[in-house]
């Protein structure tokens, strides 16, 4: 993960991982759905690895892969995210800042090939989490006062965090779904699919998550402000600069208490509330840690390094 958090990788080190076979189609409409078969078709036409630029080269983020006939914005581009996830104006830079950079739309990619429909569902969540994961280490990069925190502290907080933010942004894109968590705007899980799969107990505290925040009317400022301190907010016994966390978690403290000032005058407690939900979200975030290092020991599915690296950080 250290490599993931600097571009000052040799060029001639640089390697991409196809979250397939290997063998994904190359067009020029679809050229962005693997970097890594993209990579290696170049090669074999004739193109010098050390030619890589390393100011293209984007840290090992991987596309999401889409149906050929969907044409969605690029999960990791902050730009088209900026465009897609406006809200509120505030005067806050923080908050405004963290709504610029939150990531775009998560989409999952099954394996249709896959008959069993539980083998199914968890290797498209396990496949869905490892995306994330990069995506969320190239977010992390973005809040605002992470990147001047040594390279040490920046892994411990994303190793304790990780499952937290992923957590939260499940939770917030289930808001609006009835009793059904989206775990990506086109990979919705209810109870009985839970159940065969094995998940029922993570559905279920991850539904009671949903329904406080429901109830709360979180909206999306508050989100994002919330799960960039749910990243500083470590019990980690890794943090060398202990002093340097803390003002990056005051920051983000006075950001939230700043916005809600301006949006909620009307409820003068409501950042003290949203404040007091972050030990259930650490709970819940537990329980699917728990639950997916039960499946790894299960042996039923594959996991990509990265998702094995984050959970072994956690046990």
């Amino acid at each position: 993960m250290s490599k993931m958090l600097t571009d000052r990788h040799p060029l001639s080190n640089i390697e991409y991982s196809c979250p397939v076979v290997n063998d994904c189609e190359i067009t020029k409409r679809r050229r962005k759905s693997c970097q890594a078969c993209r990579f290696r078709k170049c090669l074999k036409v004739g193109m010098m690895k050390e030619g890589v630029r390393l100011d293209r080269v984007r840290g090992g983020r991987q596309k999401y892969r889409r149906p050929v006939e969907v044409e969605t914005p690029d999960p990791c581009s902050y730009l088209a995210a900026h465009h897609s996830f406006q809200g509120k104006r505030t005067t806050n830079k923080v908050v405004s800042h963290l709504v610029l950079v939150e990531p775009g739309e998560v989409f999952a990619s099954p394996d249709l090939d896959l008959q069993d429909s539980d083998l199914r569902t968890l290797t498209t969540l396990c496949e869905l989490i490892n995306r994330e994961l990069l995506v969320t280490i190239g977010w992390a990069k973005h809040v605002p006062g992470f990147s001047v925190l040594s390279l040490v502290d920046q892994m411990a907080l994303l190793q304790s965090a990780w499952m937290e933010v992923l957590v939260l942004g499940i939770v917030y894109r289930s808001l609006q779904m009835n009793d059904e968590l989206a775990l990506a705007e086109n990979f919705l899980l209810g109870r009985d699919q839970s159940r065969s799969s094995g998940l029922l107990n993570l559905h279920s505290v991850l539904l009671q998550l949903v329904r406080k925040y429901r109830k709360t009317k979180l909206d999306k400022e508050e989100f994002v402000t919330l799960k960039a301190m749910a990243l500083a907010n470590s019990d980690s016994s890794s943090i060398e600069n202990v002093e340097s966390v803390l003002n990056l978690q005051d920051r983000l403290h006075e950001a939230l208490q700043d916005y809600e000032r301006e949006h909620h005058a009307e409820d003068p407690h409501r950042s003290g509330k949203l404040l007091m939900t972050l030990p259930l979200l650490r709970q819940t975030a537990n329980e699917a840690v728990r639950t997916f290092c039960q499946i790894r020991l299960e042996g039923r599915i594959p996991m990509h390094k990265l998702f094995l690296e984050m959970l072994e950080a956690k046990m």
